[in-house]
């Protein structure tokens, strides 16, 4: 019932920065928690970051702490990814995920959430 598209992705420098954006199609919910999950060729997908309804409580991977901040407009659908301080080995295919009745728990496995995006590809050159 809630489709979402990823964009913002591209190639940037290490050291550069870029946005990501998920919009939602459907309405969700202040009970959903929304996280972004990445991918690398030959890598398991992995969590980025998450973030419950009104946007108090966040989590992220050691690997981006200090470096990317997650926000989401519900008044818009939406949720971001601000990433900062690129590194190569933040490239991958992003993908943002909600967790219908995550009730803040913001999971960290890519199981635990029940819808999508397609994935937007972020590549950062050395």
């Amino acid at each position: 019932q809630v489709q979402l598209v990823e964009s913002g992705g591209g190639l940037v420098q290490a050291g550069g920065s870029l946005r990501l954006s998920c919009a939602a199609s459907g309405r969700t919910f202040s009970s959903d928690d929304m996280g972004w999950f990445r991918q690398a060729p030959g890598k398991e997908r992995e969590f980025v970051s998450a973030i419950n309804w009104r946007g108090v409580y966040t989590r992220y991977a050691d690997s981006v702490k200090g470096r990317f901040i997650i926000s989401r407009d519900n008044a818009k659908n939406t949720l971001y990814l601000q990433m900062n301080s690129l590194k190569p080995e933040d490239t991958a295919v992003y993908y943002c995920a909600v967790d219908v009745g995550g009730r803040g728990v913001l999971h960290g496995m890519p199981g635990q959430y029940d819808y999508w995006g397609q994935g937007t590809q972020v590549t950062v050159s050395s």
